[in-house]
């Protein structure tokens, strides 16, 4: 059996790089709106402290996470629950929006021969 070895130092390396990228994007607007806004989610209005405020998220209001004014008109603070149920909800009215256009609707009956192939040793 032919196995690779791993390069563990190049896999540290890729690993760093990868964390640091992200914190470097979440603290730009992340960053932001927590200085910007009290830390209260702001549907539930949860209030978080220093021990949880990994769990307020920033919320895009247009879904677009390029969109980041300088003023923060585009972010809302949200919980975990809460910004997880924003974004379901989007989901589903996007979804039915689609099924109730002119969705295509399945044709194929994969048992519409049953009745015949049962009955044919009869």
């Amino acid at each position: 059996m032919n196995r690779k070895t791993i390069n563990e130092a190049k896999l540290d390396r890729v690993v760093a790089e990868a964390r640091s990228q992200r914190d470097q994007r979440e603290q730009g607007y992340r960053a932001r709106a927590l200085k910007m806004y009290p830390w209260i989610c702001g549907r539930c209005t949860r209030e978080f402290t220093d021990a949880n405020v990994h769990e307020l998220t920033v919320h895009h209001r247009d879904h677009n996470h390029d969109s980041n004014p300088e003023d923060g008109s585009n972010w809302e603070l949200l919980c975990l629950f809460c910004h997880d149920n924003e974004h379901q909800r989007q989901v589903e009215q996007h979804g039915s929006a689609q099924s109730d256009a002119s969705a295509d609707r399945a044709t194929h009956q994969p048992f519409s021969a049953l009745a015949g192939l049962l009955n044919k040793d009869q």
